[in-house]
C-alpha cells in the first residue's frame, strides 16, 4: 500500500470508564452489579465506552493509508520513544492532551473530542470526520499552529518534570507540606497545603478555582456582592508562569508574605523542601507521575525550554 508518508502517526488512546470497571471488578456484569448496586446508571458507561471504540475504529481506517499508524495507551506514554517528525494524534479529554503534550519535543499534536455531546474539549478542536483531512493538510504543512508554553520543575539531583497546566508542590498527604521559598530577593519559611504553579494555559483550571475561593471569602468578609467572575481569555503562550500558595499558616517560625505572583526565567522560583517524608511535585493532576520532594531537595521552576504545538 502507497502511503503519502513514511514517518509515523501514533494515536494516543485511553481506557474507557467501562473498561476501568472490568479492570476492577473483572467482569462487565459484576460491574453493572457494582454501579447499579450504588443507584448509577450503567447503560451511560455502555453507551460512552462504544462511542469511543467506533470513534478509534473510525480514525484508524481513515489513517492506515497516510501513514505507519501506532496505538499508543495513555500509561505507555510517558515512555514512548517519539520519533522527531511523528504526528501526534490524542483521542480522549484535555486532560489526555496535556499528559501528552509535556512528553512531546516539537512534534505537531492534533486533539479529536470522541463525543462532542459529553466533552466540552477546549483542547480537542476535531472531530473524527474531520481527522483525515486535517492530517493531509499538516503533512503539507497548511495547518494553524498554537504554541503553548510550559512550566520546568528542576530538581538539585538534575531531575526535571514538565507541566502544561500546572505543578503541585507539597506533601501527597492532608497534612501540612514544610518548605523554604525564594523568588527574587524575597525569601521565607512557610507551612501550607502546597504551591500550585500554573500556566498561562492552565490558568482558568486550578490555579482560577484557588483565585475564585479566596476571592470569594473577602468578598464576603467585606459584604460586597460576589459576581459572576469575568473570564480570562487564555494566553498560551504567555512568557510567564502564576503561582499560588494554599492555605498558609503563618506562625513563630512561618511566614505567609511570598503567596502569590508571576515567575519568569530572569526571576524563578526556589524551594527546598523541610518534609522528611511524603513530599512530592506532580504536573496536570496526575499524581502517580511524580518527582520525590523530601529533606535535602530544592526544586527551581521555570519555564520550559521547549513548547507544545497545538493543531488548530
Amino acid at each position: 500500500m502507497e502511503r503519502l508518508t513514511e514517518n509515523k502517526i501514533v494515536i494516543i488512546k485511553r481506557k474507557t470508564r467501562l473498561e476501568d470497571l472490568i479492570s476492577r471488578y473483572n467482569t462487565i456484569e459484576q460491574a453493572k452489579f457494582y454501579i447499579e448496586h450504588l443507584g448509577s446508571d450503567f447503560s451511560d458507561y455502555m453507551k460512552e465506552d462504544e462511542q469511543y471504540k467506533k470513534v478509534l475504529a473510525t480514525a484508524t481506517n481513515d489513517l492506515e493509508s497516510l501513514g505507519r499508524l501506532q496505538l499508543v495507551d495513555r500509561e505507555y506514554v510517558s515512555n514512548f520513544i517519539f520519533g522527531a517528525d511523528d504526528i501526534v494524534i490524542v483521542i480522549g479529554q484535555d486532560g489526555l492532551v496535556a499528559n501528552t503534550l509535556k512528553y512531546l519535543s516539537n512534534q505537531l499534536l492534533i486533539g479529536v473530542n470522541p463525543d462532542p455531546r459529553r466533552w466540552d474539549g477546549v483542547l480537542l478542536p476535531f472531530e473524527v470526520n474531520d481527522l483525515k483531512l486535517v492530517v493531509q493538510d499538516v503533512m503539507k504543512k497548511n495547518r494553524r499552529i498554537k504554541e503553548v508554553t510550559m512550566a520546568k520543575a528542576t530538581l538539585n539531583d538534575g531531575q526535571s518534570i514538565y507541566a502544561v497546566n500546572d505543578l503541585f508542590i507539597g506533601q501527597r498527604t492532608h497534612v501540612s507540606s514544610r518548605y523554604h521559598i525564594q523568588l527574587g530577593n524575597q525569601n521565607e519559611y512557610q507551612s501550607s497545603s502546597g504551591i500550585i504553579v500554573s500556566t498561562g494555559l492552565g490558568s482558568t483550571g486550578w490555579m482560577k478555582s484557588v483565585l475564585l475561593g479566596a476571592t470569594s471569602i473577602v468578598n464576603q468578609m467585606s459584604n460586597k456582592l460576589i459576581c459572576e467572575p469575568q473570564q480570562n481569555n487564555q494566553n498560551w503562550n504567555a512568557d510567564y508562569l502564576y503561582f499560588s500558595v494554599r492555605e498558609p499558616f503563618p506562625s513563630r517560625i512561618t511566614k505567609a508574605n511570598i503567596v502569590f505572583g508571576k515567575v519568569t526565567n530572569q526571576c524563578p522560583m526556589k524551594i527546598s523542601s523541610q518534609m522528611p517524608e511524603n513530599g512530592v511535585i506532580f504536573s496536570d493532576g496526575v499524581e502517580n507521575d511524580f518527582l520525590n520532594f523530601n529533606s535535602g531537595i530544592e526544586v527551581t521552576i521555570t519555564m520550559a525550554e521547549k513548547i507544545g504545538h497545538l493543531v488548530v
